[in-house]
């Protein structure tokens, strides 16, 4: 069966009927990705748009219309529905609810629904409205079901173990988004990751071994954005971009280097492994390249739940000086944290932070544990007969999925006084000094945008006016001025996010 990138030959087999392919995005809940609460002072409705959706509709046929309708950023109307032949749909875990509600909808339109994303791939018998699944990576599967729709000889269920070639998938079709009410865009270089965390799902659906793209095709997604207008941040959603450190530094950063020349409001983030610390000129090179923050998955500082839970590459290491030499190299360090682990004991909430605070990670991410479906973990609790119902996929709801070693009482209010700590307007804010005195800022020239000034009046006015934090916000500002002034721009937005955080916060009942 040819890959779904090969549509022009599939035609000459097997004539495809045009149609008008509705491809919907359902909403996610409020949580601390969510940057629900900082997104109002830049006036944007989401994050980051749908990369996969727009990737798969690169691989349809050329001809057929379409209509993307993220949900986060608009709603969908009667007339998206009245318009559409077909909807495709894809999900997150954490987007069940609103893909639960989209789909009842486009059920009672009478439309046809083919579904795909994690959501589905974990959890496809759980949505019986739903006409069609394509599961896994859409390069493999996608194709196979237009060629027996065309044929009306569809299955339920696409799905295939085979990991494609990932450098002939086709740039996004950008157009479908209105690129203004996203706070960033996002691309793909890779897939997979060579090591094996067993809560993880990243090695279950992508493997081991890390696929990469060629430095053309993230040069032509980089232009195709550059010529629709964009200015802002790009994010590099691999799950760990140095997994394939060779072709990183050999490839893809000297294209992004020569990309960014005369380039200016273009900056790059993305995920990376804490073995990153090791690599000074690497770091260098993506410092150059045009990367300031980079996500690490921290977990925790207890060795006995790392080594239960085969996170091996954070292992016999000082991780809070790991992290130091990652914020001095210019890489603002975001962390991932859990907690939970079966070795995690009543010390592990004041463990974690003592070490958050030291390191000076102000984007803290700690959640309780889950266990997702097709991981190791999964697989072992539902052994041992510990499993109590379906992840959520948001991690820091207050819940677990699993009876815990750890009392339950114990672990979820240690949870929430945790979480209260870290982003109480003191110790959050200490936090922000603490990285601003480690933090090397690279050379580079930066533009002031009425984004960036409505940005610092509604801070102003929501955090040094009306704010409980207004006190830290003002000491803040007057201290970097002195000390950092070049990095006011940082100091006022992980304030904004401050904010957000503190929010979320609330809806735990922290």
């Amino acid at each position: 069966m040819p890959s779904a990138l090969h549509f022009s030959r599939l035609g000459a087999e097997v004539p495809f009927p045009v149609m008008k392919v509705l491809l919907l995005y359902p909403k996610f809940p409020d949580t601390f990705w969510s940057f629900k609460y900082a997104l109002k002072f830049i006036r944007k409705r989401a994050a980051l748009p749908p990369l996969g959706l727009l990737t798969v509709a690169a691989m349809l046929p050329e001809k057929w219309s379409k209509r993307l309708v993220d949900v986060n950023v608009r709603p969908l109307r009667e007339s998206d529905l009245l318009w559409a032949d077909v909807v495709l749909i894809s999900a997150m875990i954490a987007q069940r609810e609103s893909a639960v509600r989209l789909i009842a909808r486009c059920r009672a339109a009478g439309k046809r629904i083919v579904a795909g994303g994690p959501l589905f791939t974990v959890a496809w018998d759980q949505f019986p409205d739903v006409d069609h699944f394509v599961l896994n990576e859409a390069e493999v599967t996608l194709a196979e079901f237009l060629y027996d729709q065309a044929k009306g000889q569809a299955r339920r269920v696409y799905t295939s173990p085979e990991l494609p070639d990932i450098s002939k998938t086709p740039t996004p079709l950008w157009d479908l988004v209105n690129l203004r009410r996203y706070a960033s865009m996002s691309v793909q270089y890779s897939r997979g990751c060579p090591f094996d965390c067993d809560f993880c799902s990243v090695t279950a659906m992508f493997g081991h071994r890390p696929r990469v793209k060629v430095p053309a095709q993230i040069i032509d997604e980089l232009d195709s954005l550059w010529r629709s207008g964009w200015r802002g941040p790009v994010f590099f959603v691999d799950d760990n971009l140095i997994g394939n450190k060779r072709s990183l530094r050999d490839e893809l950063l000297p294209a992004l280097i020569r990309w960014r020349q005369g380039k200016r409001g273009v900056v790059f983030y993305t995920e990376a492994s804490i073995n990153l610390a090791d690599d000074e000129a690497l770091m260098r090179m993506m410092v150059a390249a045009g990367f300031d923050q980079v996500f690490i998955g921290i977990e925790t500082p207890e060795e006995a739940s790392l080594t239960e839970c085969n996170k091996r590459q954070n292992q016999s290491r000082d991780l809070v000086a790991d992290v130091k030499r990652i914020q001095r190299a210019g890489l603002q360090v975001q962390g991932g944290f859990i907690i939970g682990f079966d070795n995690d004991s009543a010390t592990i909430f004041q463990r974690q932070i003592d070490f958050i605070q030291k390191s000076g990670i102000v984007t803290a991410m700690v959640g309780l544990l889950q266990a997702v479906p097709g991981t190791k973990l999964h697989e072992r609790l539902h052994r041992q007969g510990r499993l109590l119902g379906r992840t959520t996929g948001d991690n820091v709801d207050g819940t677990t999925n699993f009876v815990s070693r750890m009392k339950r009482e114990t672990l979820c209010d240690g949870y929430r006084r945790l979480m209260d700590y870290i982003y109480s307007p003191g110790p959050y804010y200490r936090r922000i000094r603490t990285l601003l005195r480690e933090f090397r800022a690279p050379r580079r020239s930066s533009a002031l945008t009425p984004q960036n000034i409505g940005a610092f009046l509604g801070a102003s006015v929501r955090l040094g006016v009306i704010g409980r934090e207004r006190f830290h916000f003002w000491g803040l500002l007057l201290w970097t001025c002195y000390r950092r002034p070049k990095l006011m721009p940082m100091a006022v937005t992980l304030s904004i996010y401050g904010f957000h955080f503190r929010k979320c916060c609330e809806a735990l009942g922290a």
